[in-house]
């Protein structure tokens, strides 16, 4: 049997995609199992060891040019778990079967617009689960997966002495403004923290890295914009703990295992996307709850459309600071 899973993007949304994977590999072993996703994103999966061979599509070009390669692979099956008009129009011209994860976007629609909650209390992860239920395919309750090259620990620089006693990773970004934890509310957690910090983030947030480590030499290093996004993933898999907005290092960190302090502004944990964790690693969810503005995108706006941006400034980011302590203060012990 050969099987093809789709998901275009992005890094989150790709890294979730990875218990289907592994359980397709382990319950079907003998079906060749194959995946189409942006070419931007394939390093994501190139290191996959339950994935038979990744195609991948150039975004501008669109996937009309891969339709051809896919057709002569002869599939039997489509999972698709990214459910939008190109997935729909690139399984009409293939085929063949195929089962789509339940998007709830009319759901996600009432409660952003309207302010009515339909959504089931169903992690994400588990609605992908039902793209595969026609294959009987069971979720084995083990968590993301996300692999490493071989040479991934050369990605890393020399990191500084004081990180050998361990450290906080700080990820300053996010794709969204409303999801970004603003720049003085990192200084906030940075003044709190009793580990050391590592700036976490893409080139757009390198000047905020340096600012940042400037205000906190010796306790905040800037890694932001100097990282490929698998010496991020390294680098938070050496870290103790890892403080995120809502963002895919998040769930790269969920995959690593590492207890999560999440930090959540305009969109909301009930969209089913937080960290999937094991029960065994902790994890602490700072949100404002109660705000009759969120939320206000299932995504996110450049800005706070109300310009009041509440739903950042509002968090009680002391009791997040006083989790994370804990959390390194029980790791001494």
């Amino acid at each position: 049997m050969k099987i093809l899973l789709l998901r275009f993007s992005s890094i989150g949304d790709i890294v979730l995609t990875t218990p289907v994977i592994r359980c397709l590999r382990q319950q079907l072993p003998d079906a060749a199992l194959h995946y189409l996703t942006q070419e931007s994103f394939a390093p994501l999966l190139a290191h996959n060891p339950y994935l038979n061979k990744v195609h991948t599509f150039n975004k501008e070009m669109g996937i009309s040019k891969v339709i051809p390669a896919l057709k002569q692979e002869k599939f039997d099956f489509v999972v698709d778990l990214h459910h939008n008009l190109r997935t729909l129009f690139l399984k009409s011209k293939l085929g063949v079967a195929y089962a789509s994860f339940p998007k709830l976007n009319i759901e996600k629609y009432l409660l952003v617009r309207l302010g009515i909650n339909r959504l089931p209390n169903k992690h994400i992860v588990d609605r992908y689960f039902e793209a595969v239920r026609p294959l009987g395919i069971q979720n084995d309750q083990q968590g993301l997966d996300f692999f490493f090259s071989a040479h991934f620990e050369s990605l890393l620089p020399q990191l500084p002495p004081v990180f050998q006693n361990g450290f906080a990773a700080l990820v300053t970004g996010a794709l969204q403004g409303t999801k970004q934890i603003p720049e003085h509310r990192l200084q906030n957690i940075i003044a709190g923290l009793q580990l050391p910090v590592a700036l976490i983030g893409g080139k757009a947030e390198s000047a905020i890295g340096e600012r940042l480590a400037l205000q906190f030499p010796n306790k905040a290093f800037n890694f932001c914009g100097a990282l490929s996004l698998e010496g991020s993933a390294a680098l938070l898999q050496k870290s103790r703990v890892v403080i995120t907005a809502d963002t895919g290092m998040m769930h790269i960190a969920s995959a690593l295992k590492k207890p999560i302090a999440s930090v959540w502004g305009n969109t909301i944990p009930e969209f089913g996307m937080y960290p999937y964790l094991p029960a065994d690693v902790p994890q602490y969810r700072a949100e404002v709850k109660g705000l009759d503005c969120r939320p206000c995108s299932k995504i996110g706006h450049s800005h706070c459309p109300k310009k009041h941006f509440r739903c950042m400034e509002q968090q009680d980011f002391p009791a997040l600071v006083e989790w994370v302590n804990q959390q390194s203060g029980e790791m001494n012990q």
